[in-house]
């Protein structure tokens, strides 16, 4: 009988090895991608008839401004 197996010689270990490693440091060199919400400026919809209502002014914008890490 003709058995085919494939040995894992020592040489093609190491190089796989290397291989993930120098993978690994060049993700982390890479700078990281943050996903930055926008909001678009847009035109403040009607209040509500009973008044209230939220909507995003100058002055709410300046407060998530200072909130940011």
């Amino acid at each position: 009988m003709s058995q085919s197996t494939s040995k894992l010689s020592r040489r093609t270990l190491f190089a796989g090895a290397s291989t993930v490693g120098a993978i690994a440091a060049v993700a982390s060199l890479m700078p990281s991608v943050q996903g930055v919400a926008t909001v678009a400026d847009q035109p403040p919809k009607a209040t509500p008839e009973k008044g209230g209502g939220y909507h995003l002014s100058a002055h709410v914008k300046q407060y998530y401004k200072t909130t940011l890490v």
